[in-house]
């Protein structure tokens, strides 16, 4: 039987840190390319109480996506003790490619994935670059398909990487970019043969696209300052009418996934959800525990099996989720741990609509697999 393990993680986080002073001087407009009356104090402010966000990250100038996503690879790469000329397949998730510095277009040529491939130095003609273009659940979604790959023995080892810039693409006139941020993470998923009593690894997945007149919740547009021309493509979104989706879908969606795994919710460690916007990751949790009926939902429960990193991190897209898994795992998030054995549901949404998630487990001790690779070197 084969399976699918995460063998090593990496992530980048900016050093640039952005904090709400940063915005005090914006003209902030509304929907309709009016100015907003409200002071930019008030404005600030109350985006802060409902996202919770107090800082986010934005990259240094002359850093590129690819960049990015290539100093988290080498992470990965480097904690998974395996050889970079064993990788198979390296799946890219990203939504805008790298931003030229002048122009502001996204740049896809060559891909972000084949770009990765020539940082890293790979000379392996036939490890594969592919993009994901899927949204902020581009990782989740890249984990699934390299899964699949790995599953069907079309491939040992897959590495997936998620980076994003995307202060390099926001309005600065609009209050809702003051939520995004930049960041990339990695992880190398590899196949291991089992026996058939075994069950850890990638143990279930899903994915649902509400790709219809949900489509535009989330998408491009020109600056809401009718004035402002330094960038024909911004991330624009439709935050009440992702929140609502949100809390509608997510939840059932994540409670069938865990019903057609036959788990329950008690027999989930973490819950590592995208992080958006605080106030609606707290939201999806209240309305999945509330399916299991649970009584007990008071903030720090929530933060007990939830860990946050919104509020100094910001939303980096794609990249959260494996950030948040590293953070973790490299033990940088006390009191959160993940101990062997332990049973993790990861979950994203994203444009289009699309939600995804993941169920994974972690092997109850050292396996015979990573002992094998321990010699193997960069």
């Amino acid at each position: 039987m084969i399976l699918s393990i995460i063998t090593g993680t990496g992530h980048y986080l900016p050093n640039k840190i952005i904090k709400k002073d940063h915005f005090m001087k914006h003209k902030f407009y509304d929907n309709i390319g009016f100015k907003i009356k409200k002071s930019n104090e008030e404005i600030i402010n109350k985006f802060q109480k409902i996202t919770e966000i107090e800082e986010r990250r934005y990259v240094n100038e002359g850093l590129f996506n690819s960049d990015i996503a290539a100093i988290a690879a080498k992470r990965a790469l480097n904690n998974s003790k395996i050889c970079k000329e064993k990788i198979d397949y390296i799946i890219s998730a990203h939504n805008y490619g790298d931003i030229h510095p002048i122009s502001y277009q996204s740049d896809f040529v060559p891909s972000i994935s084949a770009k990765i491939k020539n940082k890293l130095q790979i000379k392996n003609k036939k490890c594969r670059p592919y993009d994901m273009i899927f949204g902020c659940t581009g990782w989740i979604e890249g984990m699934i398909l390299a899964n699949q790959l790995l599953r069907s023995k079309y491939a040992k080892n897959i590495l997936i990487t998620s980076s994003e810039t995307l202060s390099k693409v926001t309005d600065p006139h609009d209050r809702n970019a003051m939520i995004f941020s930049d960041g990339a993470g990695a992880a190398v998923l590899s196949s291991i043969e089992c026996l058939e009593n075994e069950k850890y690894g990638i143990i279930h997945y899903d994915t649902q696209c509400d790709n219809n007149e949900k489509l535009y919740y989330l998408t491009n547009g020109p600056s809401l300052n009718p004035n402002y021309k330094k960038s024909l493509v911004n991330i624009r979104m439709n935050g009440r009418r992702i929140y609502e989706y949100a809390l509608t879908e997510v939840p059932n969606m994540l409670k069938n996934m865990l019903d057609h795994a036959n788990l329950h919710l008690s027999d989930i460690q973490k819950i590592i959800l995208h992080q958006a916007n605080a106030k609606m990751d707290y939201a999806i949790l209240k309305r999945l525990l509330k399916l299991y009926n649970y009584t007990s939902l008071k903030k720090d429960f929530l933060l007990k099996i939830m860990p946050m990193t919104i509020q100094k991190f910001g939303n980096s897209s794609v990249a959260t989720v494996p950030t948040l898994l590293d953070l973790i795992l490299k033990g940088k998030m006390s009191p959160h741990e993940i101990k062997p054995g332990d049973t993790i549901l990861m979950a994203s949404l994203g444009a289009g609509m699309n939600i995804n998630g993941i169920i994974y487990r972690f092997p109850n001790k050292k396996n015979k697999y990573e002992k094998k690779n321990t010699s193997r070197k960069l």
